[in-house]
């Protein structure tokens, strides 16, 4: 496995995703790059902080790699890494971990409408309504039961109907037919959020404020984290399956061979 897979080759490499995975639950994480174009993963690295990045950046500046453009979510350790590594790269923030952060704050502000509520009836439905509120509306709306049940919480409650419907709105950023309405869209956004005069909201509005020109830069190359995510998945089925890997270097040698179907069910 040595000898096919490491260290894998970062010839042609121009685009890269970048995210973390949990070795085991609430303890230890890992951090993986991957090659979007072709979805193997390049390099593993220890910890989720910036400083698990430095050994990918320093073998990027050996073998003179120009990477064009970095797919990552918004936490400050990858920001800081790309901008100090890679200056010149177009960085996007994936538009699924910004939906993602939104329906976190929606979850919460339904837990607050469910702590404040005093009648048990109002306070069961809306408690029961997370997957539907946090579900796309056109999925809901397909079906005549689950409509009916998510136009009823949302008459209870005026803070839970606003959140709900900027969350569906944020997702009209990323349907745009070029950057500047996207701009203007995302502008207005954030002042609707900041109106509402709730805490998440406005808190949220705050943060795609300062992460605007890596949300925006998704309308200069449309790349995403999807691809990483899907990788997350198959490691998660590989510790699975596995009982989980005491060997860390023969882990990371499966990791690098996730790509290769074949091997990486024949190999261990």
């Amino acid at each position: 496995m040595k000898r096919h897979y490491a260290p894998p080759s970062l010839g042609g490499v121009e685009s890269i995703g970048i995210d973390e995975f949990a070795v085991r639950k609430g303890h230890k994480y890992k951090t993986i790059v991957v090659d979007l174009k072709t979805g193997r993963i390049l390099y593993v690295g220890g910890g989720r902080s910036e400083e698990s990045l430095k050994k990918f950046w320093r073998r990027v500046k050996k073998k003179n790699v120009n990477i064009k453009y970095v797919a990552t979510d918004m936490s400050d350790a990858f920001i800081n890494s790309v901008r100090n590594n890679a200056p010149k790269a177009v960085h996007i923030f994936d538009h699924f971990h910004v939906i993602k952060l939104m329906n976190e704050k929606l979850d919460d502000i339904r837990r607050e409408v469910v702590n404040k509520e005093q009648d048990e009836e109002r306070k069961k439905l809306i408690k029961g309504t997370r997957y539907i509120l946090l579900a796309n509306e056109e999925n809901i709306r397909q079906n005549d039961k689950g409509a009916h049940k998510l136009d009823k919480a949302l008459a209870l409650n005026t803070p839970l109907t606003q959140a709900y419907y900027l969350k569906e709105d944020l997702r009209e950023i990323y349907r745009q037919p070029d950057k500047a309405k996207a701009e203007d869209k995302l502008n207005e956004w954030i002042a609707m959020a900041r109106g509402s005069g709730q805490k998440q909201l406005i808190n949220m509005a705050d943060t795609l404020e300062c992460h605007k020109n890596g949300i925006l830069a998704y309308y200069t190359c449309s790349i995403s984290t999807g691809k990483v995510e899907g990788i997350n998945n198959k490691i998660k089925v590989m510790k699975r399956n596995a009982y989980g890997f005491r060997d860390d270097s023969y882990f990371t040698l499966r990791l690098f061979a996730l790509h290769d179907c074949h091997i990486t069910r024949n190999v261990g």
